[in-house]
């Protein structure tokens, strides 16, 4: 019911739609009223086309039935067919049961046809049978001419003869050992051939990469023979699961024993590249890689040109030969890293194991492209044995880097007593080998530890620099050793000035290289930890040229001395020219201070400035002369005046190009000279009092003894200016450097002072 009234709506539905149409293509017709005229003719026309569709519609319907006809018919036919099928079997199946006893009759007939066929297969092999003695000849003398694909041929004959006797003995009797030993006693020559031919075989294998260029038609035909032999093989073994027999010597497995004799051989090529030992050639390590490095590139190019197109593809020659010569390689790197090796040794093997390996000149090579994959190719070493060499490596640099630096240093120590001076750079600054040697040392570690890895190479840089910290620490002993034997005898060493410049020197050289060293090693400030922080070198070094320059300057003041005492005594207010000789001392020795590299040098000419003004000032407060007149006062704090300009004019000409302010120290000489030269006694407090503002680190010492230098200060007048200074402290300016402080004033009772 529910599908009737579907099928109503749906041809309703279609009604409607027809209907629809229609009326669309009627008022598409009629849009103007002159096509009213033809209304006529488009009726005839949809009759002529409404008769066209329904003379096509009977036609089809016509054509249907036709065809349901047709087939109705040959269903027919073909169940008439089945019929007579089905009666034929039930015939068919009646005669072969009642045929069955005859069949069972005929058991002997049976037995006579299978003798005849083994008797018709012995007739056929009868005469090879009787040649197999010749065959045996005639294929040994072709194993020895070397015609290896006819020798095989007529083995495979003796074989074919050989095994088709026997497995037809096996089928008639396989309990029978004796006629199965006597057929194999009769061929038993064949199994010798056989070794013979595989030890030809194996010769040609094992100079395959000798054989391929000189003559390729050999390697093929050994190849050629394989085939056969595993296609012989995999017969056998699909007959084996029919019958159960095999024939001696089978499977033969050739293609497994060449590969295994290829293995062999590139594993016998690869151990055999090692020519000297350590003890004959020092070299001997650098000298194994490289041949092992050439043989192996060489071969694999043979191999991937060459060999390639004497073996079938399913062999994949190149992958197999490729993987051996990584195995052997591994397996001989392996045996070196187990060796007890050099320093050196270890970085030409790592070298090579981890970069000459895959670069260019090897696995990487264009020519093995694109076979040669080198990401794919796993690791010649493992990360254990590359770490534990790496770890012995480190471990012996670390003696080495200790014994070079202190013969380094031994030997520049020998060099500070030579009678000669030494040498100077290209800019006239004394020097010596010393720094060129550590770092030239350092360069050369850190160049070797590049080529192996990035890592090593930071590892290497901190440990130069831990032991250039524990170096400097040395070369400072040995500096102050040095200083302090001069000192007892100060004949000795002759050139004691210019060898301690060129210490000096050499530690603004060190400062140099280590921040060279680390911007070339160290890609990027971020490396830099606090293991590779310079400012500990920094303090020694600095240490180091502060004890030599502070000794240069003790060598002049000692020089000086006799001249610094001559001041500010009755000799010297008569006319004594100390000073003169003091400023001609001086800058005859800053002549040869001049070898000293501008940052000591900026600084020890600012300490020279400064001691020479506190000597002076020393000279001052130690009261060696005490002005008797107001003419004396002023004679002598004049030449005090002139004499401060002198040494004014000395420093600044040695501190020229150094931006030093040579005025200051000099200026305090001046503002004593000034409190000396006052000739009107009330006024000496304010006097002092401006002293005392300037130089704020001046005692009351210094004051009693520069108003007893002048000789002129009543009782009451020194104890009001003591006791006014004690009572308003003065405020030191934050830039100001004392120089009073380190003045000490002889003892002096201040109540004496009074008196």
């Amino acid at each position: 019911m529910c599908k009737d009234s579907t099928c109503f709506l749906t041809m309703k539905e279609t009604d409607l739609e027809a209907v629809a149409t229609a009326v669309q293509r009627v008022a598409g017709m009629l849009q103007r009223p002159d096509q009213l005229d033809k209304v006529e003719q488009y009726r005839r026309r949809e009759a002529r086309k409404k008769a066209s569709v329904e003379a096509r519609l009977k036609a089809a319907i016509q054509s249907q039935l036709d065809g349901v006809r047709t087939g109705l018919s040959q269903l027919h036919n073909a169940l008439n067919d089945v019929k007579d099928i089905q009666q034929s079997l039930a015939d068919v199946s009646k005669d072969w049961r009642q045929s069955i006893n005859t069949i069972e009759s005929l058991k002997d007939v049976k037995d006579a046809v299978v003798q005849h066929s083994q008797l018709a297969a012995a007739v056929e092999n009868l005469k090879n049978i009787f040649s197999v003695p010749e065959i045996v000849r005639e294929t040994q003398d072709l194993i020895e001419q070397g015609a290896l694909l006819q020798a095989h041929r007529k083995l495979m004959d003796l074989e074919c003869s050989r095994d088709g006797l026997m497995c037809e003995q096996y089928r008639m009797d396989s309990g029978n050992k004796r006629d199965m030993t006597l057929i194999q006693g009769y061929f038993g020559n064949t199994q010798g051939l056989s070794d013979e031919l595989a030890k030809q075989l194996w010769m040609v294998l094992q100079r395959s990469l000798v054989t391929v260029r000189r003559d390729p038609t050999l390697l093929v035909s050994v190849v050629r023979i394989i085939e056969r032999e595993e296609k012989i093989d995999r017969r056998i073994l699909d007959r084996k699961k029919q019958t159960g027999f095999v024939p001696p010597g089978r499977p033969k497995n050739w293609k497994e024993k060449m590969f295994a004799i290829l293995d062999r051989t590139v594993t016998t090529r690869i151990e055999g590249t090692q020519a000297d030992t350590r003890e004959s050639d020092k070299m001997w390590l650098v000298r194994h890689l490289e041949i092992i490095r050439k043989y192996v590139l060489d071969d694999l190019i043979i191999a991937k040109n060459l060999m390639v197109q004497c073996f079938p593809p399913h062999y994949e020659i190149f992958k197999n030969l490729l993987s051996m010569y990584h195995q052997a390689l591994s397996t001989r790197m392996q045996d070196l890293a187990s060796e007890d090796l050099e320093a050196n040794e270890i970085v030409s093997l790592l070298t090579w194991v981890l970069n000459t390996y895959t670069s260019t000149e090897m696995m990487g090579n264009v020519e093995l492209a694109p076979e040669v994959e080198v990401s794919a190719l796993e690791p010649l070493l493992s990360s254990s044995v590359v770490s534990e060499l790496l770890d012995t490596y480190m471990s012996t640099l670390t003696s080495n880097i200790i014994a070079w630096l202190r013969k380094a240093l031994e030997t520049d120590k020998k060099d500070w007593s030579k009678e000669t001076e030494p040498e100077a750079d290209q800019d006239g600054y004394y020097q010596t080998t010393l720094p060129a040697i550590v770092f030239q040392m350092f360069e050369q570690n850190l160049q070797v530890a590049a080529q192996i890895s990035e890592d090593l190479k930071t590892k290497v840089l901190v440990l130069c620099l831990q032991q250039m910290n524990s170096f400097l620490s040395r070369y400072k002993d040995e500096a102050q050793l040095y200083k302090e034997e001069h000192l007892r005898n100060r004949q000795h060493p002759h050139c004691y000035v210019q060898y301690m410049i060129a210490i000096i020197n050499n530690c603004q050289t060190f400062k140099e290289s280590i921040v060279s060293l680390k911007r070339k090693y160290l890609k990027t400030e971020a490396e830099e930890g606090p293991c590779l922080s310079q400012p500990s070198m920094d303090g020694i070094l600095d240490a180091i040229a502060k004890e030599g320059c502070s000794s240069l300057l003790e060598e002049v003041f000692l020089d000086l001395e006799q001249h610094l005492n001559e001041l500010m005594t009755k000799k010297w207010l008569l006319g004594s020219n100390a000073v003169d000789i003091i400023c001609v001392t001086v800058e005859d020795y800053f002549n040869d201070f001049a070898k000293i590299k501008k940052p000591y040098k900026k600084r020890m000419t600012a300490e020279a400035h400064r001691r020479v003004v506190v000597e002076y000032l020393r000279a001052v407060m130690q009261k060696r002369i005490s002005f008797r007149s107001a003419e004396e006062r002023k004679e002598g704090a004049e030449k005090m005046v002139r004499e401060a300009e002198q040494l004014r004019f000395l420093f600044r000409k040695l501190a020229s190009g150094f931006d030093e302010d040579a005025d200051g120290h000099c200026d305090t000489i001046v503002a004593v000279a000034e409190v000396i030269k006052l000739t009107d006694p009330s006024l000496l407090y304010l006097e002092v009092s401006t002293l005392v503002s300037k130089y704020p680190d001046i005692r009351d010492d210094h004051i009693g003894a520069l108003l007893a230098v002048r000789g002129d200060a009543s009782r009451d007048m020194k104890q009001t200016i003591m006791e006014t200074l004690e009572q308003g402290p003065m405020q030191a300016n934050p830039n100001y450097v004392p120089i009073f402080k380190e003045i000490v004033v002889p003892s002096l009772n201040v109540a004496k002072l009074l008196k």
